[in-house]
Formats: C-alpha cells, structure tokens, sequence
C-alpha cells in the first residue's frame, strides 16, 4: 500500500498541477467569469467525470505493466521522476521570460459547460501525461494496483475541486494575477522550485527502495 511520504508528495503534485492555469482550469475560470458561478461548477463536475475515466484506464494499464512487464514500470516510474525535474526547469527558465508566453484566455463558454468540462477533460493531453507519466512513481508494484489506484484517484479529487472552487470564486481576480509580469516570475519560479524538490524526494525514496 501507498506509504503516507508519497501521499503527502502526491498531494503537493497535485495541487501544483491544478493551481497552474492550464487549458481545463482556464475554461472553468471563463464559465465562472462570463455565465457566472453555477456554469463554472458544472464545468468543473464534468472534468471530474472525464478524469475519471482517465483513472479507470490508468487502473487496468499500471495493473497489467506491472505484473508483465516489471522493470518497464520501473523505467516508467524513473521517466516519471525525470518528468517532473523537467516540469520544474522549464518553469524557473520561463520565469526569466514570462511577457512572451502569458497565458491564453478561455474560449467563450458553452452553453453546455458539464458537457463540454467532460470533453475538455478527456481531450486534454496533460490528462495523459499525467496518468502516464506522474502516477507510476507514487504506485508500488508490488502490491495490488487497484486499491492504490482508487486512493490516489480519491486524494486527487479532494485536491482537485477545491482548487477548481478557488477558480470559480476568485477566477477573474486570479487572472489578473497571473497576467502581472513580476507575479507571474515569482509564481513560476515557486512551483519550479517544488516540482524539483519533490522529484529528488521520490527519487531518493526509489532508489533506497532498491529499484
């Protein structure tokens, strides 16, 4: 079972994941901004529902390369770590160039937001990355897959929508925020800071491990 150290460092992934306003957060942002408060919920439900499924597949897909392909899941888990290493670099070097990449508005909402919260969720190719290449370093193949992957599943979701919650409450202000040029270099720099510090964590803890 998932010790309580990758819980607490699955948690911080998570909300690090969330906090930054990708394509998904942006679009309940818009809902909450331009339809108003209930719009934006209905967003944010549907992309638990498109999440969802992702976490299914992840479910049947960590099982079965685990049980058959032990050292493959190990790689996958190191190519995790390296992943997340990445995602730090690459947001501290951002920082040092922040006004030519400012974040994109959402598209106009739909009038179908738990529809479209669904779509957008299951079409998203950080849901994938996500699933693939963040979730193998905090699983244990040695033991069953499922029960592990049902409680990230769930951690994540009590992480996900009030983080979701924050958007649609304070969305607009938050987009000011984000479009500051010196707000946003130190925001990027803070999560490139922990992006980093959390992959040397997983990766001491794998290689005490033995793998």
């Amino acid at each position: 079972m998932i010790d309580a150290e990758k819980l607490v460092a699955f948690a911080l992934v998570t909300a690090t994941t969330s906090l930054v306003p990708g394509q998904s957060m942006l679009f309940v942002m818009g809902q909450a901004i331009w339809r108003g408060a209930r719009s934006g919920w209905a967003a944010l439900l549907g992309m638990q529902i498109g999440y969802l499924a992702w976490w299914v597949l992840a479910a049947f897909g960590l099982g079965t390369l685990a049980a058959t392909y032990p050292l493959a899941f190990r790689m996958l888990a190191f190519a995790g770590i390296g992943y997340l290493a990445w995602l730090g670099v690459q947001a501290i070097r951002h920082s040092f160039h922040p006004e030519g990449d400012a974040p994109s508005p959402a598209r106009q909402p739909s009038r179908h937001a738990f529809r479209d919260g669904i779509f957008i969720a299951i079409g998203n190719p950080k849901s994938l990355i996500y699933m693939v290449a963040i979730i193998p370093p905090f699983v244990d193949p040695g033991s069953a897959i499922g029960p592990q992957i049902v409680i990230l599943a769930a951690l994540a979701l009590a992480i996900d929508v009030p983080i979701g919650a924050l958007y649609i409450v304070a969305g607009q202000r938050l987009a000011r925020l984000m479009e500051r040029a010196a707000s946003r270099r130190w925001i990027d720099r803070g999560i490139g800071a922990l992006f980093l510090v959390i992959s040397a964590l997983v990766l001491a803890e794998l290689l005490e491990s033995g793998l």
